[in-house]
């Protein structure tokens, strides 16, 4: 082996290594284009959305706007003026409805709808048959309470006669027994009568005096029971007699008159006509004093108070009113209010609207922005604010104050000089910049 090797080793030249091994090198694999192109779309991709992931996460919600479709607005230093417009509906300032008391047939009528009436002019004439009998068996009743009550009355005076007649005898018996008494006791004495005929008149005397004192007291009783029996009867017979009052009343009611004077409205009923009892005829207002009926938003309520002042112009004039009454309920996000004129107006008519300016406290300096329908979107809790260079606006929360008809305070969250977007937000909601284009 030794040998071999040997042997193998010299036929090899120096320096040469194994036989071939020269000619043997590594060739290195060269990948595919495809592959790197694909590496670099899948960083594009990763870039792009790491981008928008940063940007969604910063800036939020964007959304593309034509910027000619929208309102610009600048904030601004200025006086506030503290006051809401109003419209108002003229109405009388008294009004007397007119109700049927008692249910009816309308028999005649003797007024039109719209004539001025004066107080006590006969309006239309009723009949109901059932209060007309019962109006009768009222006074069949108080007319036999009456005759009861006059019978015991009758029966009272012949007892107090009666017994004022017992007395009479029972006295002249007691006066003659008395007297016979001292005569026999004279007689006596002379042993000319004896002493059972004084025993027998003493007796008899004793008895009267007895009777006398139990008259008394049966008259004192008889009149004192018949007395509050008496009293019983006139009281029932006055609320008989009162109840006969009201009946006849109602049917003198069934002639209907006019309680005020003024003019008749809303009178519409028909010969003929059955009318409910409690059912509306119509009513009399005052044509010569009016009053304003007003709606005010319930966002206003706590504002509202009795006596403030407001401002309605009528001919180019300007009437003061003041706040008279204010109706509790709400409906439909609305309050009401009555308002007095402080002079009655000329050259007005029931039915006719008025433009109101309701003050509702003094001017003060403050922070301003154009009223716009943005704050209905937002409820003044937010509003988006255009950026200096005007491509963008950014969604900011504010605090806003009071607001009239054309401006709105700001209390935080903007500086004067800063620009707003006024117009109607309905196609914002819920976003955080918009972009804004020419296109």
């Amino acid at each position: 082996m030794d040998k071999i090797r040997k042997l193998r080793e010299a036929r090899e030249p120096a320096g040469l290594g194994v036989s071939g091994q020269a000619m043997d090198r590594r060739v290195e694999k060269k990948a595919p284009y495809g592959r790197y192109a694909a590496y670099a779309a899948g960083g594009i991709a990763a870039l792009a959305f790491a981008w928008w992931f940063v940007d969604t996460l910063m800036g939020g919600r964007s959304l593309s706007v034509n910027a000619e479709r929208i309102t610009v607005s600048a904030v601004s230093v200025g006086t506030y003026e503290d006051f809401i417009p109003l419209r108002g509906r003229l109405v009388p300032r008294s009004t007397v409805f007119l109700d049927a008391i008692e249910g009816g047939r309308v028999e005649e009528i003797l007024v039109e709808d719209g004539a001025s009436v004066a107080a006590g002019d006969l309006i239309a004439v009723l009949s109901n048959t059932n209060l007309q009998l019962e109006v009768l068996g009222r006074e069949a009743a108080v007319t036999e309470q009456l005759n009861n009550m006059r019978t015991i009355e009758l029966q009272l005076e012949q007892n107090r006669l009666a017994h004022k007649r017992n007395l009479v005898e029972i006295d002249y018996q007691i006066t003659r027994l008395t007297r016979e008494i001292s005569r026999q006791r004279e007689l006596i004495s002379k042993n000319l009568v004896s002493q059972s005929t004084i025993d027998e008149l003493d007796d008899e005397l004793t008895y009267y005096k007895n009777r006398r004192d139990v008259t008394l007291e049966s008259q004192e009783t008889d009149a004192r029971m018949q007395e509050q029996q008496l009293v019983q009867l006139r009281d029932a017979g006055q609320q008989l007699q009162a109840g006969l009052g009201f009946a006849r009343k109602n049917l003198d009611d069934l002639s209907v008159r006019a309680p005020v004077a003024g003019k008749l409205s809303g009178f519409n009923i028909e010969v003929g006509q059955s009318i409910t009892r409690g059912g509306r005829l119509g009513q009399i207002d005052d044509p010569d004093a009016y009053k304003l009926n007003v709606e005010i938003s319930e966002y206003y309520l706590s504002r509202v108070d009795l006596q403030q002042l407001a401002l309605a112009e009528h001919n180019g004039k300007d009437l003061g009113l003041r706040i008279s009454k204010i109706y509790p309920d709400v409906s439909e996000g609305q309050f009401k209010v009555d308002m007095l004129f402080e002079e009655d107006p000329v050259g007005l008519r029931r039915g006719q609207t008025l433009q109101v300016r309701l003050t509702l406290g003094d001017d003060t300096d403050a922070v301003l922005i154009p009223n716009g329908s943005f704050y209905q979107d937002t409820g003044g809790s937010w509003i988006f604010v255009v950026s200096p260079g005007g491509r963008e606006a950014i969604k900011r929360t504010v605090s806003l104050g009071r607001r009239n008809e054309s401006f709105i305070e700001v209390l935080d969250g903007l500086e004067p000089g800063e620009q707003v977007i006024t117009s109607p937000y309905t196609s914002f909601i819920g976003m955080d910049r918009l972009n804004l284009d020419d296109e």
